[in-house]
């Protein structure tokens, strides 16, 4: 571990690598406003195009399509080079925007997302490499601050976006309001971006490999977001997607054993850090699938909030997280990143314990409160995961291990769902004798309980996140950048 001292000119946006930085944070940008802004248009959405019955696509096709391209992007990334992968994805998704904003139906607008999420797997993944490439770890702790804050000023930009362009204009330029910022983050990574990448062998591209982990990848997902939604766990459609999927899989292994260039070498589930910072991951994906997606629904169907309110109490979680990811560097430089991580961890169960306690007649602040406690973990706990596994391993594997960090995250997003909605719908059940998929329509003295019960899942993970870091190694010791 590196104690060398950085002085903040250096790494900012001034500085000779500032424009890079800049580009990553306006791509980065594009991604975090997503997943905030298209939440409080779907009732314009749906009111304009109809397609109730198939809105929840719009969120589950841009996950799929993220999650799988993620492990695939971060291999070309190493064979091809960051720049043409990153500028083919914020074309992707740039592309992908302007289409959405013409959709002329539910089924063009769901496969246009499609199009946005093949863009976003390609633009986390990369993004978080190219810092890896061009900042050592001393440097990637002042940072980490600059790229939290994007996550941290997307939390109430989006909403308030999304709610403006609903109400006063269109909600169509909820995606067009992508093409400026994709557009010039573009401009400035292929005019001041500039890297060595040395060919010196013919690479041979593993489509096998790449075909059955899309394929599997992508039924696994879809096995895990549709079930108890789409149809029930113990369906003829349920088993057949997951079973499949569990072969596919287990044929990805074995091909991965004999290919000359694995897109996902087999090596990184021998490796102690990656280990820790993915399974890490996974249980952050968990985690926050489980309060994007209940938190606002206690707050409007128990508490009795309007939607935007319910917002802002989600959006004090991405605020806490930023603010602790801009410490956790001078943390983790000091201390190192087991101790840091495992602050974390201890942060998201107090958060946790805290969320326990609010009930039907508590304030909506003391929500947000325990929400704010929760980001804060996972700011300190999230960060310097994927710092430690970037700097674990060379040039050559490190879009391989930051794409598996972030595939990891959606993996537990899409556990998460089922998790929680199968915890939620088994209370419901047990009040109601039958379950209940609509959870929004359902009085406050059902809902309650369900939701309360989530939580307590989400405790569950947060007592597992100490665990998972404890695997950490304290110290990591930084390999050549190339």
């Amino acid at each position: 571990m590196t104690t060398e001292r950085i002085d903040r000119a250096s790494v900012g946006l001034r500085s000779e690598r500032g424009p890079i930085l800049l580009a990553v944070m306006l791509s980065v940008g594009l991604v975090a406003i997503d997943a905030t802004i298209l939440a409080t248009a779907v009732p314009s959405i749906v009111a304009d195009l109809g397609g109730f019955t198939q809105f929840p696509w719009l969120f589950s096709i841009y996950l799929l399509a993220q999650a799988v391209s993620v492990p695939i992007y971060g291999k070309l990334a190493d064979l091809r080079g960051r720049k043409p992968l990153m500028l083919f994805g914020v074309a992707l998704f740039v592309l992908g925007s302007v289409l959405c904003g013409f959709a002329w139906s539910m089924s063009a607008l769901i496969a246009f997302r499609l199009v946005q999420g093949l863009g976003a797997g390609a633009i986390q993944p990369i993004a978080m490499t190219i810092v890896g490439d061009i900042y050592s770890v001393a440097e990637r702790a002042r940072v980490q601050g600059y790229i939290a804050s994007v996550w941290g000023i997307a939390s109430f930009v989006g909403p308030t976006l999304g709610g403006v362009f609903s109400d006063f204009i269109s909600w169509r330029w909820i995606f067009f309001v992508n093409v400026p910022l994709g557009l010039a983050a573009w401009w400035v990574l292929f005019r001041r971006f500039h890297e060595d990448v040395k060919v010196t062998t013919r690479h041979k591209i593993d489509y096998a490999g790449t075909i059955l982990l899309a394929v599997g990848g992508s039924l696994l997902l879809l096995g895990l977001l549709e079930g108890g939604v789409m149809w029930s766990w113990d369906s003829p459609t349920s088993i057949a997607i997951l079973a499949l999927a569990v072969l596919l899989l287990v044929a990805f292994g074995f091909v991965e054993r004999r290919a000359a260039e694995p897109v996902l070498p087999l090596w990184v589930l021998g490796h102690r850090v990656l280990n820790s910072a993915n399974s890490s991951a996974l249980l952050i994906g968990v985690l926050m699938i489980g309060l994007s997606t209940y938190v606002p629904l206690y707050a409007q169907g128990v508490l009795g909030t309007s939607a935007l309110v319910a917002g802002f109490a989600l959006a004090a979680m991405t605020l806490g997280w930023p603010i602790a990811a801009s410490f956790a560097g001078r943390i983790y430089l000091r201390l190192g990143f087991r101790t840091t991580m495992l602050l974390g961890a201890v942060i998201v169960v107090i958060g946790a314990a805290l969320l326990l306690t609010v009930r039907p007649d508590s304030s909506v602040l003391y929500l947000a409160f325990a929400c704010f406690v929760i980001g804060l973990g996972l700011g300190f706990s999230a960060s310097p995961g994927v710092v430690a596994a970037q700097s674990s391993v060379d040039w050559r594997s490190r879009g391989v291990v930051t794409g598996a960090n972030m595939f990891a995250r959606s993996v537990g997003s899409a556990v998460g769902v089922a998790m929680f909605g199968a915890v939620a719908n088994g209370v419901v059940a047990s009040r109601l004798g039958d379950s209940h998929d609509d959870l929004e329509n359902l009085p406050s003295n059902i809902l309650a309980p369900a939701i309360h019960d989530v939580y307590y899942g989400a405790a569950a993970a947060a007592v597992l996140l100490v665990v998972a870091v404890t695997f950490m190694p304290n110290r990591v010791a930084e390999q050549p950048r190339g």
